[in-house]
């Protein structure tokens, strides 16, 4: 089941981030960009700022949270639906939890009527093959400095509608 979070529920996106990010990144960064990017990105008032803006938090719940979505519709006034956030706990991966929650974020879109969704991904993310898989394509490279000398190398990656 997929439900939406309120603002006092966020502190069930920072504990999946912090069950999830560890596993998915440690080939690609260092504990200590994971955990500034943690801080950073998935503290309760950041999430609760990002909700009060018109950001959207889902949650994939099977008995437990196992992961989550984060959506903005109208990304930078286009009819676009950025997909900011989406992470499925380790041993939830490969039981079609993130192509749900995929799934899920093109249904919000079409109900939006919005053209596109839009992504950010780590170049060096596997999840770059998934994305490509369920039919996005990459449309610009960029390094983008997030302070403390650490960078984001990321595809923009979108998926027409």
């Amino acid at each position: 089941m997929i439900e939406r979070i309120a603002q006092e529920e966020v502190q069930r996106i920072e504990d999946l981030a912090r069950a999830t990010w560890p596993d998915t990144f440690k080939e690609i960064l260092t504990p200590d960009q994971i955990e500034y990017m943690l801080n950073w990105m998935y503290n309760v008032d950041t999430l609760k700022e990002q909700i009060s803006k018109g950001h959207e938090f889902y949650i994939y719940k099977d008995q437990e949270d196992l992961g989550f979505i984060g959506l903005e519709p109208n990304y930078e006034g286009a009819s676009k639906l950025r997909i900011h956030k989406i992470y499925v706990l380790p041993a939830a991966q490969g039981k079609k939890v993130g192509k749900q929650l995929m799934d899920f974020a093109e249904k919000r879109a079409q109900e939006l009527s919005l053209a596109c969704l839009n992504l950010n991904v780590n170049r060096y993310n596997a999840a770059v093959d998934f994305y490509k898989h369920i039919g996005f394509q990459i449309t610009k490279t960029e390094d983008i400095d997030i302070g403390e000398g650490f960078f984001m190398n990321d595809y923009v990656m979108e998926k027409a509608l």
